[in-house]
């Protein structure tokens, strides 16, 4: 987690996401939103490692089509993990593979005290805690690059959740906001 220590102590944060009321059934859910290759992925994996382990659930895991709607994933979430989880099972969903364009391995989330949910929309989550990490779009459109996503279907991607953010009001939401650019 060394890329956001300036950013927020990830430790304490845990103990204090830890202590909220669940928000979900007995689960406490906390949202990490926030456009694409801000950090959130990084983020959300080194406070889930903080947190013992806590099951993180992607956006990357359900197909969403790069010219469509960044909430394309929110349906099969809710009935395959949300639901579940609310009703105090075991949330089962097969992870897409993007590389391959077809699914892949069956993922199994227990009613965890705390399941992080991460992607582009997961502040509509019935969140416990909503972080927002963000980044400047020339460090972001660097990162996609990096990770090898065709720049035209990664900038076509980044103006949709910019018109999902403004018209959701995602911000408005938010309990804490990190600097995914740590540079």
């Amino acid at each position: 987690m060394s890329a956001f220590a300036d950013s927020v102590d990830v430790a304490a944060l845990a103990t204090r996401l830890l202590v909220l009321p669940p928000s979900w059934g007995a689960v406490r859910i906390v949202a990490v939103d926030g456009p694409s290759a801000a950090g959130k992925s990084t983020f959300a994996s080194g406070l889930a490692k903080a947190l013992g382990g806590a099951p993180v659930v992607r956006s990357d895991d359900f197909p969403v089509p790069w010219d469509g709607d960044p909430l394309a994933w929110w349906p099969p979430l809710t009935s395959q993990v949300l639901e579940p989880l609310r009703a105090g099972r075991t949330a089962r969903f097969r992870r897409y593979d993007w590389r391959r364009a077809a699914y892949a391995e069956a993922v199994e989330v227990p009613p965890a005290p705390v399941v992080i949910v991460e992607g582009v929309g997961a502040a509509r989550a019935p969140a416990a805690f909503r972080i927002w990490v963000d980044a400047p779009y020339d460090v972001r459109r660097r990162r996609a690059a990096e990770r090898g996503d065709d720049l035209g279907d990664w900038e076509r991607w980044a103006a949709s959740e910019e018109g999902l953010f403004a018209a959701d009001r995602t911000r408005d939401r938010i309990d804490l906001v990190i600097d995914g650019n740590p540079e």
